[in-house]
């Protein structure tokens, strides 16, 4: 029996199952597999395809790719090397564009890009994307881009990025991402070490209704680096934008004479695809590397099984390409099914907070795959909003970033979901390449549990020993086995790889991330290993305090740190984002602390209640709690450029008395 909600619109109750449609379970595409494999459950389904994880990925590799050579075997594994695919020839540009512009595809809608500027709408097909990646991977070989070779990007949500990445890819250069919202000193932290012979950039963007400028932090990020041969300009904006003579080229003009028509590098499955970066020790960014076989295969496959995507849906993942959620989820999976996608450039709150409502209204939108930072932001605001618009064209729903809170689950299913859309909460990283804990539209969700490793996955919940944790114990998302999306290497540092992920528990990958698991099996991701609290000898999950929290009626956001306590080791402090009317005085941060209390239990009761204006937040929107608490103990900060609102940062203060 499905659990609806109750009249409180953000009340999760507790460990409450809602179980998905029926017609969404019967016709998905994970029960088609099972009708034809003879499976009859989905637990059933799970045990076989954790024990048999090769046989499945082989078939899906077969379901989802096409190959100029097929693979001679599909995985040669001894931790930490080694490769899926074996003697496999494919190219993932090939499986995202060419074959669907050759089929009754070529007319289908790829991208629906959606500018900031309300109008500004631009339609692009199949067959005309396959054109575009063409003419600019025509112009790459013309100026001596071969494959191996490193091109960067520093672009913001334009259909350009994905076209680039794409011809990239085509010709077997490998892109190097870097989100548009860097400042032009973690630009060039990227830069430097991948060494691209070309940089795409832009003159500008847009960002709430003002136009920004892009050209000039490129022009700073890149002064003084040997590897630049060429910067190619996206016109976005048409700002005044200063231009280098004999480096400096307008997209255009690259692409002018070029021929819609580009052969296809067959690459070997384990080739590298790209470079994408991401947080390392003492603030340097590791160079994940991931390959044409198995983003091929991983991204398509979970676009597939867990979003459920058909031929007649329009599909919108609200993320940007600058992070893994984009590449996967944005340009390979999508495209490699043949699926429309919406692609919007701007806030979420522009010109108000009915734009995305809107978006869903105007292209009919059916899945929609967001973060939790932005639905609390709308439940701020209030049901109002999505009510003003025609939502019901949603079927399904997911969740990526971080872990979603229960409340945030309900109200978003409530007000966008029609009430009944599931949603597929999602963990994954940089590393892994695509999805691995999420559910199925077969599976009963409990919400803020990203429920189970997907299958083809084994994954377990250990100790610092390397035992499987007991019921509700805090343990480490470890992965027992290879799967084919998973990261090739550390560009130019085998030893951080070796060290980072496989050296703690010996042939088996360490995620970082802490998690628990409920009597029912289900995983509750808790986030970073380095935000789990300390207080008594007892972990505790910054992400899990925030949560409670921020379910004050009071409260409208929050970040946790832990102080360092000669008992316990930590306190925790908790910096609250009041809502309007509330009143900030002492009463109120008692009540705050004994409603968290309440929720989580004595343990977590925190120590300060400090109220701020606002959250620091990185570009992704999460709270950056390294800094936050180098603030408020009155640390050396480091490198400050992650950080989206430094204003707020500035604002922390000292808690050290």
């Amino acid at each position: 029996m499905t659990v609806e909600e109750s009249n409180n619109p953000v009340k999760a109750p507790e460990q409450s199952l809602y179980y998905p449609p029926r017609d969404l379970v019967d016709n998905s595409n994970v029960m088609a597999w099972m009708k034809k494999k003879g499976l009859k459950t989905e637990q059933e389904m799970r045990a076989w395809t954790s024990e048999n994880y090769v046989e499945f990925w082989d078939e899906m590799a077969k379901t989802y790719a096409d190959w100029f050579v097929p693979y001679k075997q599909t995985v040669q594994w001894k931790a930490p090397k080694g490769s899926w695919f074996v003697g496999g020839k494919i190219n993932v540009a090939y499986n995202a564009v060419d074959r669907h512009a050759h089929t009754w595809r070529r007319n289908k809608l790829a991208y629906i890009f959606v500018g900031e500027p309300v109008g500004d709408v631009r339609q692009i097909t199949y067959y005309e994307l396959y054109r575009e990646v063409n003419k600019f991977a025509n112009a790459l070989l013309k100026m001596g881009i071969k494959k191996g070779d490193r091109v960067g990007m520093y672009l913001p949500m334009i259909p350009e990025l994905p076209i680039a990445m794409l011809a990239c890819a085509k010709i077997g250069a490998v892109h190097v991402v870097v989100f548009s919202g860097f400042s032009a000193g973690a630009v060039r932290d990227r830069l430097e070490d991948s060494e691209p012979k070309v940089l795409i950039t832009c003159d500008g963007s847009y960002r709430r209704g003002k136009p920004l400028a892009t050209k000039p932090q490129a022009d700073e990020a890149i002064q003084g680096l040997k590897s630049i041969q060429k910067v190619v300009v996206v016109k976005r904006n048409g700002q005044e934008t200063p231009m280098t003579e004999g480096r400096d080229i307008w997209w255009n003009d690259f692409v002018a004479g070029q021929s819609g028509s580009c052969e296809t590098v067959a690459m070997d499955s384990s080739d590298p695809l790209f470079i994408l970066y991401t947080a390392g020790a003492a603030g340097k960014p590791k160079g994940i590397v991931h390959t044409h076989g198995g983003i091929s295969v991983g991204p398509a496959f979970t676009t597939s099984w867990v979003f459920d995507i058909k031929d007649t849906d329009v599909y919108w993942s609200t993320a940007d390409i600058g992070w893994i959620t984009g590449h996967s989820y944005i340009t390979y999976g999508p495209l490699c099914l043949g699926a429309t996608s919406i692609m919007y450039e701007g806030s979420p709150d522009y010109p108000d907070f009915g734009r995305w409502f809107k978006i869903i209204e105007d292209y009919g939108v059916s899945v929609i795959y967001t973060a939790p930072t932005a639905i609390r932001m709308f439940m701020n605001e209030g049901p109002a909003w999505p009510q003003k618009y025609d939502l019901s064209t949603v079927r399904l729903m997911g969740s990526v970033g971080e872990a979603m809170n229960p409340d945030a689950f309900v109200w978003w299913r409530r007000y966008v979901g029609g009430g009944f859309a599931p949603i597929m909460d999602t963990w994954f990283q940089s590393e892994t390449g695509a999805q691995v804990i999420a559910p199925l539209p077969i599976t009963p969700l409990k919400p803020g549990s990203p429920s189970f490793p997907l299958p083809g996955y084994n994954v377990e919940v250990v100790d610092d020993n390397g035992a499987p944790v007991a019921a509700d114990q805090v343990g480490n998302i470890i992965m027992t086995t290879p799967w084919p999306s998973i990261l090739k290497e550390v560009y130019k540092d085998p030893a951080k790889y070796n060290e980072t992920y496989w050296s703690t528990f010996p042939g088996k990958y360490l995620s970082g991330d802490k998690a628990r698991v409920d009597k029912d099996g289900y995983i509750w991701a808790l986030g970073r290993g380095d935000d789990v609290l300390k207080v008594a000898g007892h972990r505790i999950s910054n992400a899990e305090v925030e949560a409670s929290a921020e379910k004050h009626p009071a409260v409208a956001a929050a970040a946790v740190i832990g102080k360092p306590d000669k008992v316990k080791g930590e306190n925790i402090v908790v910096f609250a984002v009041l809502k309007a009317g509330s009143n900030a005085d002492a009463n109120l941060q008692k009540d705050i602390k004994n409603f968290v209390r309440k929720t989580l239990g004595p343990i977590a009761i925190p120590s300060d209640v400090i109220f701020v204006a606002d959250i620091p937040k990185n570009k992704a929107g999460k709270p950056v709690r390294p800094l936050i608490k180098a603030k408020a103990l009155g640390q050396v900060l480091g490198d400050t450029s992650s950080v989206a609102n430094p204003k707020a940062l500035d604002e922390i203060p000292l808690i050290t008395k």
